[in-house]
């Protein structure tokens, strides 16, 4: 059985959280970060170990794709109707690898379309295309800055474009670009259509990552159902969209509810992995694993948008509860996606020393370009989106609404009374970081570094070799940067 391995030898008698704990250096032969591999090894397919939360305001098809493209997992929410799962899931898979999906317009529309559709994408442009689909034009934020929102494209658009063929090495477009001082390329097929678009940094990044893909090279996504209702039916349904991933979500995955829905999906022998939560003890994951997951999700009450510690003091520090589960699941050939409580990379590190295969990411990921929420601007001009959380009255209603349709207003009014997540929140784009593809940069670089620091080559290893020491909250306030100065 795998444990965490504690400076002391111990550990402290009391639950930690991320705060609480740090990785001690370690002799390492690792010479370079790069030569870390951050594959999972728990089916899931991931090629760096970061889940993207089965949140409403964050996980859509945008996200699906960008996240699968650099190794990483959108989980759909279970409120979403299985039809609309099929159409996402297809448009995931039929996703060019490298290039990102265009945004396009045609000449005679005009600025404020460009505007309303520029944030959707983190390369920042819109390709003027036409009728056949040919790109003839490009607009960036610049573009319209001076000029009336009721402007054709066709007059402002910028006409020096970096043409590609769409099966162009990345390297070689990066060297297009940097030679003519461009920002994006406009890959073509072979009669000129617009196949997609390349930036710079992205055409780095299709070296540096590897997309998760399924059997048949296309990206992955996966998909979650609550355990009200047909279950079966759910899980059929959502099997027959292609789905490569199942999770059975609850708040409190400790019930009978989740063992009956969890020996129904495994009745229908599913060939994907299925994942179930949420708990955080040995004996929720041991009921758990028994009852047919293959993986276990930890986490109650450490969520950003999560209200239910100070509703119901109930929950668990997550550092300790992932340590526990994820011993636990591998003493029983298992194991455990880390939920909630990350809000620095040090922390996605420390997760996956404890024992987690993935980790999830919900808020976090909810202020980029890829989230499914319009951008908003506040007072100050700042741009931003609106997140909440799955448990929060404004979640409940949507669902209720969608799954009761015979239900009284009483009946809804009553739900409505109780709530255990916030139903609205601001997360602002940081304008060093505004697409998820930044976020994570970032966060990968911090778990390579971990690695190397640790002396592991992989994150099986980094569980193994992971020394952790336990800190006051001095200690951890030491540990911040001081950008601004003393």
């Amino acid at each position: 059985m795998h444990i965490v391995h504690f400076l002391d030898g111990r550990g402290p008698g009391h639950d930690l959280t991320y705060d609480d704990v740090f990785l001690v250096p370690s002799r390492s032969d690792v010479a370079s970060r790069y030569d870390v591999d951050l594959s999972t090894v728990d089916g899931s397919g991931t090629t760096v170990p970061l889940v993207v939360a089965n949140m409403t305001a964050v996980a859509g098809r945008r996200m699906a794709e960008t996240v699968a493209r650099r190794g990483g997992l959108v989980v759909l929410p279970q409120d979403v109707d299985p039809a609309a799962v099929a159409d996402t899931v297809a448009w995931v898979k039929s996703r060019h690898l490298v290039l990102d999906t265009p945004l396009t317009l045609r000449p005679h529309d005009a600025v404020a379309d460009a505007l309303n559709l520029l944030p959707k994408r983190a390369h920042g442009a819109v390709v003027v295309v036409d009728g056949e689909d040919r790109p003839v034009g490009l607009v960036t934020e610049t573009d319209t800055g001076a000029v009336d929102r009721f402007a054709r494209l066709a007059d402002v658009a910028q006409t020096d474009l970096v043409l590609v063929p769409a099966d162009t090495e990345p390297r070689k477009v990066f060297e297009e670009l940097h030679h003519r001082r461009q920002g994006l390329a406009l890959a073509v097929d072979g009669t000129g259509r617009l196949a997609g678009v390349l930036s710079r940094t992205a055409a780095l990044r299709s070296e540096l990552y590897s997309p998760a893909l399924d059997a048949a090279g296309r990206f992955r996504v996966a998909a979650a159902l609550g355990v009200n209702g047909d279950v079966a039916a759910k899980a059929e349904a959502l099997l027959a969209a292609g789905i490569d991933v199942l999770v059975v979500d609850t708040a409190h995955g400790h019930q009978d509810r989740m063992l009956d829905a969890l020996r129904a999906v495994r009745g229908l022998q599913p060939d994907v992995p299925v994942v179930a939560g949420n708990v955080v003890s040995a004996q929720g994951t041991r009921d758990l694993v028994e009852a047919g997951a293959d993986i276990v999700k930890v986490g109650v009450g450490p969520g950003a948008m999560c209200t239910t510690r100070m509703m119901t003091a109930v929950g668990r520090p997550q550092f300790s509860a992932v340590a526990e589960c994820a011993a636990t699941a591998a003493g029983l050939g298992a194991h455990v996606w880390a939920d909630g409580g990350v809000r620095h990379p040090r922390d996605v590190a420390l997760a996956l020393a404890s024992g987690a295969s993935n980790v999830m990411i919900g808020s976090w990921f909810a202020g980029t370009h890829e989230s499914p929420g319009d951008l908003q601007r506040d007072e100050a001009g700042r741009p931003f989106k609106e997140s909440f959380g799955m448990a929060s009255k404004r979640a409940v209603a949507a669902r209720h609404a969608s799954r009761d349709r015979d239900e009284t207003a009483f009946d809804r009014a009553r739900k409505a009374l109780f709530e255990e997540g916030i139903s609205t929140s601001r997360m602002y784009l940081d304008p060093a970081r505004p697409g998820v593809e930044d976020l994570v940069d970032h966060i990968c670089a911090g778990i390579r570094s971990a690695c190397s620091y640790a002396g592991a080559r992989s994150l099986p290893e980094l569980h193994e070799r992971a020394v952790v020491g336990v800190q006051s909250a001095a200690g951890f306030a030491e540990g911040r940067p001081l950008p601004t100065g003393w």
